[in-house]
């Protein structure tokens, strides 16, 4: 293992941490975002954790863009041997508020973004024996109300990650799938959806979180390290999914409940 590792979304919130954390390895980092200025900083970070690396402006809503990204890495590195998927933009709203365009943009970013970095970067992960780590989320798993688009989305990542799981393991390419749920960060800054009140409500939910970032990327290196494949950084998280697998109507239930009292809430006073 050469230590070389590809973080797209890593200007900022958990992709930074988690590059901070591979960074106290020794890492050799390639750090990719739409956002430069971040970038910048999470490089000087990265140098003064103990890693190494580059950064490149990357949108992985387009494909060139991506396969530069892997051709810098190929230069400079000679290959990577961890990709991490973690690039993506929050959203909500109620289905039928919901425009096809808000549509297209969440399954632009966070599915595409994630099929196309897989994509791009595989010849090299099949060549070090490497590992894939995506970035879903809880919403994957227990698809709450009031944001159908980003369940969806993420939901294709946990597909995508278990395809690639069972196709690459006699290739010798493992892969994880992270279902963080919410945690402080600054994801709002990208949230677009019809209703004002549904980003305020996700903002509580965002400040109200026991757990940060950084205490995330921790937990995601000592599960990749112990080869989990779905990896629940929340015990809340953990719960709520073993009550799904053991009695899937209570929590519709408990979910419709929360998608009335959330139409409540969203209702101009």
């Amino acid at each position: 293992m050469q230590n070389r590792i590809m973080i797209t979304g890593a200007g900022s919130g958990l992709g930074r941490e988690i590059a901070l954390r591979w960074a106290r390895e020794g890492w050799r980092l390639a750090l990719a975002d739409v956002n430069e200025a971040g970038l910048r900083e999470t490089l000087a970070l990265v140098r003064a954790a103990g890693g190494e690396g580059f950064v490149q402006r990357c949108d992985v809503r387009d494909y060139s863009q991506l396969t530069a990204l892997a051709q810098a890495c190929e230069e400079k590195f000679g290959g990577i041997d961890v990709l991490v998927n973690n690039a993506g933009v929050a959203s909500g709203g109620f289905f039928a508020e919901l425009s096809l365009e808000d549509w297209d943009w969440q399954i632009a970013v966070n599915l595409m973004g994630v099929v196309k970095g897989c994509k791009a970067f595989l010849p090299q992960l099949e060549r070090s024996k490497g590992r894939i780590i995506n970035v879903a989320s809880m919403a994957a798993l227990m698809q709450g109300p009031g944001m159908s688009n980003y369940n969806v989305a993420k939901a294709g990542v946990l597909a995508l990650s278990e395809s690639l799981l069972v196709e690459l393991r006699q290739l010798e390419v493992a892969v994880h799938c992270v279902c963080p749920s919410f945690f402080q960060t600054n994801l709002l800054e990208s949230f677009r959806g019809p209703n004002p009140a549904m980003k305020a409500q996700v903002g509580k939910l965002l400040e109200g979180s026991p757990i940060s970032a950084a205490d995330i990327a921790d937990y995601i290196h000592q599960q990749v390290v112990a080869g989990e494949f779905l990896i629940l950084p929340h015990e809340a998280g953990r719960q709520a999914w073993q009550l799904k697998r053991q009695a899937p109507e209570r929590l519709y239930d408990e979910m419709a409940d929360m998608a009335v009292k959330m139409r409540a809430k969203a209702q101009p006073r």
